[in-house]
């Protein structure tokens, strides 16, 4: 149920965006010679003609268009309207013809600060984004030193590593990059370990043969786990400058860890070995708030499977909306926010730090949208909405032909080059992206039921 709630909330935020089309159209008396409610992809469930206007619901609903006389010159009807008629698309100032084609995008803007402004109105809240952490116990059963650091139920995190936490997602990301034996070590740490085993003994030479004794360095901590912003908001990857360890080096981490002498079972390059005592665990700054006051407590250590051995508890924090003016000014603050993180989000995935096999589309998000209406409830529902309604409308901006902004990059080169564009090769161009952002949906599909399929979602 809650997914059929979420399909056709999505299916109304593509009608808002043709219906801008539409009444942009007609308002600057230009004829729509077809409204289509859905892709024309397999059966057409209903069709109807309004006026000059054939009104077609397909079968594939997610998704919509408006045609124009210009569009469809095969139909008998549209045959008989004059070339120079002023129902013609293309017979209108560029500027009209701008309005139309941007209407679209303009009405998923209104409407998504309409939903949001009704969420705001009507539960008298709104989300920050952000929630309050609180350490709610120890689990004893986990080896870290957490439970002796000074730490206490009730303490709220709110900075791990210097980074501010406002989930906690943000907290476990940190604790899991910062585990015992994660794998990976720094080159600086490889050559101070390399330089102590050289000097703790002076006679070894390139290889540790098979019986050689040698001492052993101390274990001591790399260096803290450092992100950015960006991908504890999750719109970034995280991605290491660290060394990863080959498999036979990791193994030897295990084999040395805790020893001060080492008795080669076999033939080791001194190399591998200082390799195996760089990686040990990458201590965590943990700061929290306490009776009004901030305390830090450093060098804690997860487990070897990278827990810390609290358990949290999560509070989710809401702006209240107590008048007509915090309904509109809030309502604002939180498209401006979204739409913020929607942009870095794209800027992240087209300059490839994002991979494209994490881009997700309508399968996931009526999954997603659908689950977080049956654990959150309908306001955040409404919300996600606003939000795709907003993503719908930068994504139709982008100057590529086929969508609403490579129409206004044709309009803007007719207006540098003062003549119309040749037709064959405007529609030609067209064609192909279609059908390139056809391939591309294909492929999102394609990973939406992977991530659905491995339980990624």
């Amino acid at each position: 149920m809650n997914i059929l709630i979420m399909l056709v909330l999505i299916s109304l935020l593509v009608l808002v965006h043709e219906l801008g089309h539409y009444l942009a159209a007609r308002a600057f008396g230009i004829q729509v010679s077809h409204f289509g409610i859905g892709l024309p992809i397999g059966p057409v469930l209903y069709e109807t003609k309004c006026g000059e206007t054939k009104i077609t619901i397909h079968a594939f609903l997610l998704g919509g268009y408006v045609s124009f006389p210009d569009d469809d010159e095969d139909n008998e009807d549209i045959k008989s309207l004059p070339l120079d008629s002023p129902k013609r698309f293309k017979n209108k100032k560029p500027w009209q013809k701008a309005i139309v084609v941007s209407a679209g995008v303009f009405a998923n803007v209104v409407f998504a600060l309409f939903l949001v402004m009704f969420c705001a109105a009507y539960y008298h809240k709104l989300p920050s984004s952000k929630y309050d952490v609180y350490i709610k116990d120890f689990a004893p059963e986990v080896s870290s030193n957490v439970a002796q650091s000074g730490l206490k139920p009730n303490d709220k995190i709110i900075k791990v590593n210097g980074s501010e936490i406002v989930n906690s997602y943000q907290f476990i990301f940190l604790v899991q990059k910062s585990k015992f034996f994660d794998g990976f070590v720094s080159k600086t740490t490889v050559e101070r370990k390399l330089n102590e085993l050289k000097s703790l003994n002076p006679e070894i030479g390139e290889m540790v043969m098979a019986g050689q004794e040698i001492y052993l360095p101390m274990m001591t901590p790399e260096n803290q786990v450092k992100v950015s912003d960006n991908v504890l908001l999750g719109i970034e990857k995280y991605v290491t400058d660290e060394i990863e360890l080959s498999k036979e080096q990791k193994n030897l981490s295990l084999l040395l860890a805790g020893k001060s002498k080492f008795s080669a079972d076999k033939d080791y390059s001194i190399s591998d070995i200082a390799y195996a005592l760089s990686d040990s665990y990458k201590p965590l700054s943990v700061t929290v708030l306490r009776d009004g006051k901030e305390y830090t407590f450093e060098n804690l250590r997860t487990s070897k499977d990278g827990l810390l051995g609290v358990k949290l508890e999560v509070s989710e924090i809401f702006v209240p909306v107590k008048s007509p003016l915090d309904v509109l000014t809030h309502s604002w603050d939180y498209i401006v926010v979204n739409t913020k993180l929607m942009l870095l989000g794209l800027w992240q995935l087209v300059s490839g730090k994002v991979p494209l096999s994490d881009m997700h589309g309508i399968v996931a998000i009526t999954k997603v949208g659908g689950d977080i209406i049956e654990n959150s409830g309908m306001l955040k529902g409404l919300l996600l909405s606003a939000i795709i309604s907003i993503d719908l409308a930068i994504i139709n901006l982008l100057p590529i032909p086929a969508l609403d902004g490579g129409h206004l990059m044709f309009l803007a080169l007719e207006k540098i080059c003062g003549r119309e564009l040749d037709e064959k090769i405007v529609e030609g161009i067209s064609r192909v992206f279609f059908m390139l952002l056809i391939l591309l949906m294909i492929f999102v599909v394609f990973n939406d039921i992977f991530a659905l399929v491995t339980k990624q979602l």
